[in-house]
């Protein structure tokens, strides 16, 4: 897997792929079907300021053009869905193109051969008005099963998954966006600038105790979650202390100030072999203006903010900064922990902002666990004891990627809200910086 968020598989079996039972209580066909119109909405919504010629770009491997991330999420439900009614229970629906399941398909090679993911940004067909007729056409198509209470519990928990899955391509619309125009050296704007709110003071960084111990991590309850958020078990922490809030741009300039990317001791081996070839001196999208400092963002570029939590970090910068700053990444867990029942709000998607915003909290509670930056933990990404891919192509949506990658937690400012929660586990590679990716410290206690 390369850099990216996990994209569902799709079925062209007779028999779509089970879901555990036991993992979550699929929602009913008249909450589903609300779900599902409305992130529908969303991702056409977060596409439309884009032009048909943005919606081609692809700029490197690890990313999509959105027309992609717009017909692939619509094949997803096409294919598990109603081909599956289709074969299964004889329901009367046609695919509306023959050769879109091999254009579209991710990497799923228990479903059959896909299209190249390099050369995604070759198609300029299907057009972007033909892919948002066959959206309409699945949305149709899926509306009226629902209506029809044609859903089993298998098929409503495979629609379930569609729509976090979906999520999860909403975020990489404005991702991989960003990243295209990056290239461009017009600085094109996804959005138009927006004046910024005068934030209060940034609130000086604070630790917080917690108590180590016998615990338990992982997700609990009947509602939706992905496989590897599960089985919810129990481990031993030492007892750790948490950064109030995440670390800021003012902060990690310090670091760049203090030579932090020429020091090799504060680096790990691959982390600085990185920095060596990649050439990186700031993190990503910062980029020299004089003496100072420009980011881009979303809204077109403009200077860096102190107060702003610095975002666009791999975890190898996250790493060297932690050692510098005489602390370290918390775990998963201490970061799961810490969160406990803490209500999932801040900075998302939803806001428009698409950008981390300054920490207006005090110091007393921990701020910003939620939205604004996905947090680098130190934990691989690896199975929790007791974890068995489901069988089928579904077995690989998350399992198989379990081998150099990094957990992050927490959300962005490109997160849908209702997509996240305290188990969340995304994770990239150690290198990856496209993202909304940032950090907050930990440490030992004493």
């Amino acid at each position: 897997m390369t850099s990216q968020l996990p994209e569902a598989p799709l079925s062209e079996q007779t028999q779509g792929p089970r879901v555990e039972a036991s993992a979550a209580v699929p929602l009913e066909c008249p909450e589903l079907s609300q779900r599902f119109q409305a992130v529908r909405a969303a991702t056409e919504k977060l596409a439309a300021p884009l032009s048909p010629e943005d919606q081609c770009l692809q700029s490197m491997d690890a990313a999509s053009p959105t027309k992609w991330h717009l017909a692939h999420t619509t094949w997803y439900f096409e294919t598990f869905i109603l081909t599956t009614l289709a074969q299964r229970d004889g329901v009367n629906y046609a695919p509306f193109h023959p050769r879109y399941g091999y254009l579209f398909n991710s990497y799923y090679h228990t479903v059959g051969n896909m299209h190249a993911r390099p050369q995604r940004g070759l198609l300029s067909r299907p057009t972007v008005d033909e892919v948002m007729a066959y959206r309409q056409h699945v949305n149709d198509a899926v509306q009226d099963a629902l209506a029809h209470d044609r859903l089993d519990v298998e098929l409503r928990g495979l629609l379930e998954l569609g729509i976090h899955h979906e999520q999860q391509h909403q975020e990489l619309i404005l991702t991989d966006i960003k990243h295209a125009f990056s290239c461009n050296p017009l600085r094109p704007a996804y959005l138009a600038s927006r004046p910024r709110p005068n934030p209060p003071a940034l609130a000086p960084l604070a630790w917080h105790a917690h108590e180590g111990g016998v615990q338990e991590i992982g997700h609990s309850g009947d509602r939706f979650a992905f496989d590897n958020e599960r089985p919810r078990h129990r481990l031993w922490v030492e007892p750790w202390e948490l950064a109030s809030r995440p670390v800021s741009c003012g902060e990690y300039r310090a670091f760049m100030d203090d030579g932090g990317y020429a020091r090799a001791d504060l680096w790990l081996s691959d982390g600085w072999d990185t920095l060596q070839r990649e050439g990186w001196q700031a993190p990503g999208y910062w980029e020299r203006a004089g003496d100072d400092w420009e980011i881009l963002t979303l809204h077109g570029p403009r200077g860096v903010y102190a107060d702003e939590p610095v975002t666009h970090l791999s975890f190898f910068e996250a790493d060297a900064y932690a050692r510098w700053a005489g602390a370290r990444l918390p775990t998963e867990a201490e970061w799961e922990l810490s969160a406990g029942d803490l209500p999932v709000a801040g900075n998302f998607v939803e806001s428009g902002v698409l950008h981390p915003r300054a920490c207006d909290a005090s110091p007393e509670h921990e701020a910003q666990l939620y939205g604004d930056v996905w947090e680098w933990t130190s934990s691989p990404y690896v199975a929790y004891p007791g974890y068995r891919a489901p069988a089928g192509p579904v077995g690989e949506y998350n399992g198989k990627f379990m081998c150099n990658q990094i957990v992050l937690r927490g959300g962005s400012c490109a997160t849908p809200q209702s997509h996240v929660r305290a188990s969340y586990r995304n994770f990239f590679q150690a290198e990856a910086r496209w993202q909304f990716s940032g950090m907050r410290l930990a440490r030992d206690p004493g």
